[in-house]
């Protein structure tokens, strides 16, 4: 895909890594950039970024009339950045981790589940484009504390492999981002060597350009799938090959 004069829209853009990606679009010549967060206040900063080319959208992605107001203000899309996530921590047998594990699902799955169907038919009109979704090494590997946060990350990724399937022959590549520990409030507690926010953005930006499927944008990320990769892609193609055509 080329990003040069490309339209893309990024979830939870006010800061971390989808402030990243909006400065890192910019520098890649996109024409326009949706930028999206809960507050339109919290967009401020980032649309001063350049004023001429971001526009700032109020979005919760777990509201489902505020998605398609999305949708609908956006109809000029050909990127889709999912980034949007929250975390919870203290396992699984605390007071109040059912509540935490739905709050989690609830954004990090079925608000990504929700902006792909609003945003799939707009990149079919647009001729196709592409859809990356923000994983995490917890998507393969349960990370204790932080458990269910682990399960909503892989239920995303079987999501990512589901929605790559579905609209492939529409043309839309569905890319899976796999970072490790990046320096963002979210991982903050975490006692792993970070990623820099803007080094995961022009990873993922530029699997996107290359058109590859999946992206390791970091050293942790490689480590953790330095084994794993090429069987899981393998069994991917395996059972997507069943899609009734």
């Amino acid at each position: 895909m080329n990003l040069q004069d490309s339209v893309a829209f990024v979830t939870g853009a006010n800061r971390g890594i989808g402030k990243a990606y909006v400065e890192a679009l910019v520098q890649a010549g996109a024409r326009r950039i949706y930028a999206a967060a809960r507050s339109l206040d919290s967009l401020n900063d980032v649309v001063a970024i350049a004023p001429d080319r971001i526009v700032a959208i109020a979005l919760d992605v777990t509201d489902a009339s505020q998605v398609q107001a999305a949708a609908a203000a956006a109809p000029d899309v050909t990127l889709l950045i999912n980034n949007a996530g929250v975390l919870g921590a203290g396992g699984l047998f605390t007071d109040r981790s059912v509540e935490t594990a739905q709050w989690e699902m609830t954004t990090n799955y079925f608000g990504t589940l929700a902006m792909i169907r609003a945003f799939a038919p707009i990149l079919k009109q647009n001729g196709g484009g592409a859809i990356a979704n923000m994983l995490s090494i917890a998507s393969v590997v349960n990370v204790p504390v932080f458990s269910s946060y682990s399960a909503s990350k892989a239920a995303l990724y079987s999501l990512t492999q589901g929605a790559r399937a579905e609209l492939t022959q529409q043309g839309t590549l569905v890319v899976g981002a796999f970072p490790g520990p990046v320096d963002t409030a979210m991982a903050e507690a975490v006692p792993l060597d970070k990623a820099a926010p803007i080094e995961v953005a022009k990873a993922v930006l530029e699997a996107i350009a290359q058109g590859a499927e999946e992206v390791y944008p970091d050293p942790v990320s490689q480590h953790v799938f330095a084994n794993l990769k090429t069987p899981l892609k393998e069994a991917e193609k395996q059972f997507a090959g069943m899609l009734p055509q």
